[in-house]
């Protein structure tokens, strides 16, 4: 709100971490609200609290017989939050575009959100004594 209030132009895009443990609900509302586009950073938690083998994730994914990662990217596309996960991996690259053949269910929505800590999995950066950290770091080149 702050950048938008003070500047003449809004941002288009906003990135932050959003994954099945992060989800950012409320985030995403007030995002949409004032027309900035959601984008996951993180979308894979960076495997944190062991994604890739959560028992949820896994059957969903059994169920339509796609990935861990290929469910996450489709519940993300789902909600409307644009995803760009890193890879390096020619077959992962492909396989994180192979996410548009299914629609995940109402239930199976339901049950990823169930999974919502709503805390980071990394740092707060609304904690004032981070942000400050933050801005005190210096880049050296």
């Amino acid at each position: 709100m702050d950048l938008m209030v003070h500047n003449e132009v809004v941002p288009a895009v906003n990135q932050i971490e959003t994954h099945p443990f992060c989800q950012q609900i409320e985030t995403q509302k007030f995002l949409q609200e004032n027309k900035v586009q959601i984008e996951s950073w993180g979308p894979f938690a960076e495997g944190k609290h062991k994604i890739f083998e959560n028992e949820v994730l896994r059957s969903i994914a059994g169920k339509y017989q796609k990935t861990v990662a290929q469910i996450i990217l489709r519940w993300l596309t789902q909600r409307g939050v644009v995803a760009i996960p890193k890879s390096v991996r020619k077959e992962r690259i492909v396989e994180n575009f192979n996410v548009f053949d299914v629609e995940l269910s109402p239930e199976d929505m339901e049950a990823i959100v169930a999974l919502d800590r709503k805390v980071s999995s990394f740092l707060d950066h609304r904690d004032p004594e981070i942000v400050k950290r933050l801005g005190e770091v210096r880049l050296t080149t």
